[in-house]
């Protein structure tokens, strides 16, 4: 006995395909899908990146190098820069200050803790402390008064026993 079999054609559909071109997912055009294996691990988190003010003023200084149409954007590309990045540093570097090119902390502030305010904090804290272990006294006391009314054990005025 013999198998019949079917013969399935394959209908590949015709792609132009130019040097170095990708998808926007990253994998090529080229039809092999063994070739390409995604990643399935996920970073946790994106991290910002921080320019420092020697870095800003050497960018600025290439640009600002730049003669000819075309060599702005390939300083950008080759650097992962946006043109807004130049923007924002020229008018930092135009204020005059240094400090301004220098990334700053994002978030809100940490105050700043002085001496009176952490000894107020403390002596607050003690004084807390310290009224209720007096209520916890003044309870236990409260308790002993009725425990010797309901025995009927005297007590003089002083409030010790007889």
């Amino acid at each position: 006995m013999r198998k019949k079999t079917k013969s399935i054609s394959k209908t590949v559909p015709l792609l132009l395909e130019t040097e170095g071109a990708r998808r926007a997912t990253g994998v090529s055009n080229n039809n092999s899908a063994h070739d390409y294996v995604p990643d399935p691990e996920v970073s946790g988190k994106a991290t910002r990146r921080r320019f420092t003010a020697k870095y800003k003023l050497r960018i600025l200084q290439e640009a600002d190098n730049c003669t000819s149409s075309g060599q702005i954007g390939a300083l950008l590309r080759r650097e992962g820069l946006y043109s807004s990045n130049l923007t924002t540093w020229r008018r930092q570097k135009e204020r005059g200050t240094l400090e301004a090119l220098s990334p700053k902390r994002r978030g809100p502030k940490r105050k700043k803790s002085d001496f009176t305010t952490r000894h107020l904090a403390e002596l607050e804290r003690e004084n807390h402390a310290l009224r209720q272990s007096l209520k916890q006294a003044e309870t236990i006391i409260e308790v002993q008064k009725k425990i010797s009314e309901m025995l009927n054990i005297p007590s003089n005025q002083t409030g010790e026993k007889i």
